[in-house]
């Protein structure tokens, strides 16, 4: 062999040398490399969705769980009552009410006084015109003056006759005849003179005069009409007075309340057409009975008008003081009447306790509309729910609502 062939070629000069290919081991290294890597990235982001969705199903459970427990407004029973005073309403009367009629038939002559006028006890209010009575009047006072011609007529001849039968000049007989005479003329002239008086009495009726000072408060009648005393038909009203100096309330107390209407202990009077202004009345007297029906104790409330800025018939408030029990060993509290639960075992409240409702029977007192007077089952740390559920039972878990107004807690 030639040497030539065991050397290694010569490149030409001014050509470069080419790099030789990648090997298959490299290249296998980096695929590898890669797809642990994509691996790796997969796994963190299913890792991380599986958590993700995890977190999200154990919120939604424990919101799902918070928002199935109900939630409560609840309050702090308030020791002793919130007020003995009682507000009961009333009508106002006047102290004298009355309706006049006529004593007398005839026909209105005038009238002097309208509604609303005040008038004093004995002022003349109407006139009223009487002619038969007149006539009649003037026919007794005639058989009056011939009654009593007759009687001295018959008391001369019977002392005549006496003195006659002194001399046995008439007899016995005659003279007691003129004597019983005599007393029968008297009689008759009695009985005249009486009806003189009457018919007298009955013309001055023809002028209607006010039996108190007071108000008149309706007039029924104007001029001409035709006035029936109620002989033969229904008397008619020609007037309506009221005396308003003094009122009268009446006020229907309930049976638990009787003891604030003491005779002589006084009371206050509020209308709504005088807002923040109080009228001062007594309590006068009460019917000492309960009515079986209402179970309530009538009593009666004078209050002073003598400006009479309180009209009669008037819807008041009557402000009547309890007085306080003379029993103190137990503890009474106040709570809203919405809390109550009226239930087939008696009378319940509901109680949170350890987030728990309990249900605990109480015992009321007085009732005071919006409020209800509990004497017992309650303690002061109790903390009373306000408008439970009706289907609310013992060991139901409640959570509590955040503060309100109103004594709420």
């Amino acid at each position: 062999m030639s040497n030539s062939a065991n050397k290694p070629s010569e490149v030409p000069s001014g050509v470069s040398e080419q790099p030789s290919p990648t090997s298959p081991k490299s290249s296998s290294r980096w695929l590898l490399s890669s797809l642990t890597a994509a691996v790796i990235i997969l796994a963190i982001l299913i890792y991380t969705g599986i958590r993700e969705r995890a977190h999200a199903e154990t919120t939604l459970g424990t919101s799902t769980e918070r928002a199935a427990v109900p939630t409560v407004n609840v309050v702090v029973p308030t020791a002793g009552a919130v007020s003995q005073e009682i507000v009961l309403p009333g009508n106002t009367q006047a102290l004298n009410d009355t309706p006049i009629y006529a004593r007398t038939n005839g026909y209105l002559k005038r009238w002097y006084t309208d509604i609303g006028a005040r008038v004093s006890r004995g002022q003349l209010l109407a006139e009223i015109d009487t002619p038969e009575i007149d006539r009649q009047l003037e026919q007794a006072r005639a058989d009056l003056k011939n009654a009593q011609a007759n009687e001295q007529l018959a008391e001369i001849t019977s002392t005549r006759w006496q003195n006659l039968l002194k001399t046995n000049s008439v007899s016995k007989q005659e003279t007691d005849q003129a004597i019983q005479d005599l007393s029968a003329r008297q009689a008759s002239v009695d009985s005249m003179t009486a009806n003189v008086h009457r018919l007298e009495q009955l013309q001055s009726f023809e002028k209607v005069y006010a039996p108190f000072s007071g108000v008149i408060t309706a007039r029924n009648t104007d001029i001409g009409a035709l006035i029936n005393a109620g002989a033969g038909g229904v008397p008619q009203e020609l007037f309506h007075m009221a005396s308003v100096n003094k009122l009268r309330v009446y006020v229907a107390v309930p049976e638990i309340d009787s003891q604030a209407a003491q005779t002589g202990s006084k009371a206050t009077l509020t209308l709504d057409e005088f807002p923040g202004e109080t009228f001062e009345g007594t309590i006068v007297r009460n019917s000492d009975s309960i009515d079986s029906a209402s179970r309530t104790l009538n009593v009666e409330v004078d209050v002073n008008n003598p400006q009479d800025r309180i009209k009669t018939g008037a819807y008041v408030f009557v402000h009547l003081t309890r007085p306080h029990s003379i029993n103190n060993s137990f503890q009474s509290f106040t709570i809203p009447a919405n809390t109550l639960l009226f239930r087939s075992e008696g009378l319940r409240v509901g109680i949170v306790r350890d987030d728990r409702a309990e249900l605990v029977p109480i015992k009321i007192g007085r009732d005071f509309g919006s409020t209800v007077e509990v004497v017992a089952g309650l303690k002061s740390t109790d903390h009373v729910i306000v408008n439970p559920s009706d289907s609310l039972t013992s060991g139901t878990q409640v959570q509590v609502s955040a503060p309100q107004a109103g004594g709420l807690k």
